[in-house]
């Protein structure tokens, strides 16, 4: 009884796991190294194909799973050919793919514990191939290729069924490190293969007729591809050459461990993050598990539909497959039962010819007692010749008259038959053309079924992949969200911590201050916090006022500056989707479809009244006079100007003659002109330390 293994499914860590590891894989600082280990996978996803081929991976680590096989279906090792690194130990592989000579790129090898039977033979075509693991495997022998190895320097072939190494192995002249079960070993003998690698390359040099040299004299060709740290042979020989290796890939995988942990604390924090975002949330989630849970009933639906009305097409036509078969059957038994009664017929006639035979003799027999009593009836024979003729010419013509009969019923016999295998013959090729028509049509149908349910399985799929999309975006639209808060936050903090600073810096110029001076100071600072740009203030004037009132009845009036400054009108949102939207600077969700519906119904009423659309009459800007207050009613609260100034006013407070066009970070503040900021260290307005100059450029 054959048994069926069924995939294992891998745990909601695993999978969480290999989707981190993909996106960290992607991201663009990510490193050489894909490491998917650990994932309880079956197969190795395709996705990692395709990441490997497009992102130039040199490093796979899939150690650690349940894979079977290496290669999975509609994948090509051609995607890992700048692979140099290759980890599969702890798996299930019984074999490694045939065509595994082309990844040419490939340095390190590391199949052990694994349950390979064989290598092989185009892994002679590994020709950078320097390190080879192969230990804790059911391998009984080694593909003579392997002394196309040129580059090969490790080879582990150790807790293994090898007994026999193969000849060709000594023209590998780089080996320096060969592991084997010298106690198990027949060919070389127990002794040379205990006395280390040096011995038994020498003695299947000597068994090959070839010189033995050391390794050390061929690994300059190898050492030139590692780089130019490895270009200089070592005067300590090569085992101080291996030691130190060991100690620098030693070196690299701490250093890869440690940014897996650093890694894995990174994810923990995300994690941590994710689940504060999605207890903010929740009802979006709940709305979309509800969505997913529908589609996903919706699909187990039609699938089962699908299922059934193949199995009722299935049944169908089983019924007319056995239908078809009773024909035949009912056809062939009567062909039989005519080829009896054409065998009955021709019994018949042998007895007939028989019959006529027997006549035959008996008259042959008549013959010869007339002849023998002749002599003795001579005298009746002149009496009796002439009945006797006359009977015998009777007698004749009735055998003649039988014959003749017999003939044509014969005759007429066989055409009957003829006539009726003719018809018989007629019939069975139209059951069989007729047979052959519902095959075709049979045929075609499962073919047009089989389409069908290839489209409805697309169609499905379709659905899937587009589900699985929006969930995707919707956890990267919850991510951007959790960032942008976070950020908010951080520059809420550092709002009020500059408020904190500017308060202290204006009480001390307040209590120090003799004359009315400081008055100065303030009006330029509240000029400074209170100023936008006039192009600014032109465009949001200049707004469609019902617009405006949109935006603040929704409590969105920190986006008039956005719209002011793209120049949107109603008639372009009524054209705009959220998405657009979203481009502009809008990304709350729930603002961008309000936004929209409440436009549209704006536009609607506009159609059935134009007048409440008409643009509002130009107000001339009065020009500000900024004073000073002389006590401070509310707290006040100081910002850095926007990013957008355009035309400051403001004028230099070391020189007091030209206009200050230099940014100070991180205070942000703008009170000095280009010539008099090069000697400062420090802001004149706050103290604190410049970390960097900004220039600033009118537009005209």
């Amino acid at each position: 009884m054959p048994l069926f293994f069924r995939k294992r499914k891998p745990s909601e860590e695993a999978r969480k796991r290999l989707e981190y590891q993909m996106c960290l894989a992607k991201e663009a600082g990510a490193d050489d190294i894909l490491d998917i280990s650990k994932c309880e996978l079956s197969e190795i996803p395709f996705g990692v194909f395709a990441t490997c081929k497009v992102l130039q991976k040199k490093v796979l680590i899939v150690h650690t799973n349940h894979l079977t096989s290496l290669l999975p279906k509609s994948c090509s090792l051609l995607s890992l050919a700048t692979i140099k690194v290759l980890d599969l130990h702890d798996n299930q592989l019984t074999a490694l793919p045939d065509d595994i000579g082309q990844l040419t790129s490939l340095q390190v090898l590391n199949v052990e514990r694994n349950q390979l039977t064989y290598l092989p033979r185009s892994i002679g075509n590994l020709a950078q191939l320097q390190t080879l693991n192969v230990k804790d495997n059911k391998l009984k022998e080694l593909p003579d290729t392997l002394g196309e190895l040129r580059s090969l320097r490790t080879l582990d072939i150790s807790e293994n069924e090898i007994q026999r190494l193969p000849q060709m192995l000594a023209h590998v002249r780089t080996l320096e490190t060969l592991s084997l079960d010298a106690s198990s070993m027949v060919y070389p003998p127990q002794e040379v293969c205990s006395a280390g690698t040096e011995a038994i390359q020498q003695f299947l040099c000597k068994e090959s007729g070839l010189e033995y040299y050391p390794p050390s004299q061929y690994l300059l060709p190898v050492l030139e591809q590692d780089g130019a740290e490895n270009s200089r042979d070592s005067p300590d020989g090569p085992t101080d050459r291996f030691s130190r290796e060991e100690v620098e890939w030693q070196n690299r995988f701490s250093d890869y461990e440690k940014r897996k942990e650093q890694k894995m604390l990174e994810k923990l924090e995300f994690e941590r993050r994710l689940e504060l975002g999605q207890r903010e949330h929740a009802q979006l989630l709940q709305q979309s598990s509800s969505q997913k849970d529908e589609i996903l009933q919706t699909v187990k639906e039609e699938q089962s539909r699908l299922e059934q009305g193949l199995s009722e097409r299935q049944r169908y036509l089983d019924a007319e497959r056995q239908r078809l078969q009773e024909q035949l059957k009912q056809t062939e038994q009567n062909i039989s039962n005519r080829i009896q009664k054409l065998l009955q017929e021709n019994q018949r006639q042998k007895k007939s010819s028989e019959i006529l035979k027997s006549l035959e003799n008996e008259r042959i027999r008549m013959e010869q007692l007339m002849s023998i009593t002749q002599e003795e009836t001579e005298n009746l024979r002149r009496r009796e010749i002439a009945s006797a003729m006359q009977q015998m010419l009777t007698e004749s013509c009735k055998n003649r008259l039988i014959q003749m009969a017999y003939e044509s019923q014969r005759q007429s016999l066989v055409q009957q038959a003829c006539s009726s295998m003719a018809e018989m013959d007629e019939r069975f090729q139209q059951i069989l053309s007729w047979q052959q028509m519902d095959q075709n049509k049979a045929i075609s149908q499962i073919l047009q079924e089989s389409a069908m349910q290839k489209a409805a399985f697309e169609a499905l799929q379709a659905k899937k992949d587009l589900m699985l999309q929006r969930i995707r975006s919707q956890e990267m639209i919850s991510e951007q969200r959790w960032a942008l808060s976070n950020l908010l936050q951080q520059l809420l903090k550092e709002k009020t911590q500059r408020e904190e600073e500017l308060r202290e810096i204006l009480m001390e110029l307040e209590a120090k201050s003799e004359t009315k001076q400081e008055n100065y100071w303030l009006i330029q600072y509240q000029r400074l916090l209170n100023q936008k740009p006039l192009s600014l203030k032109l465009q949001e004037e200049g707004m469609e006022r019902p617009l405006a009132t949109l935006l603040v009845e929704l409590s969105a009036e920190h986006y008039l500056p956005i719209f002011a400054h793209h120049r949107i009108s109603l008639d372009m949102l009524g054209r705009m989707s959220p998405e657009d939207l979203a481009k502009v600077g809008v990304t709350e969700a729930g603002l961008q479809h309000e936004i929209l519906r409440r436009v549209q119904e704006l536009l609607d009423a506009a159609r059935m009244q134009p007048e409440l659309l008409k643009p509002p009459k130009a107000k001339v800007l009065e020009p500000l006079e900024p004073t000073a207050p002389e006590e401070f009613p509310e707290p006040v609260r100081p910002s850095a100007p926007p990013s957008e100034l355009e035309v400051p006013t403001s004028e230099c407070v070391v020189c007091l003659e030209r206009e200050a066009q230099m940014i100070f970070l991180n205070c942000g503040h703008i009170c000095c002109c280009q010539q008099c900021c090069q000697p400062l260290r420090t802001c004149p307005l706050c103290r604190q330390e410049i970390a960097q100059r900004l220039r600033i450029y009118h537009s005209s």
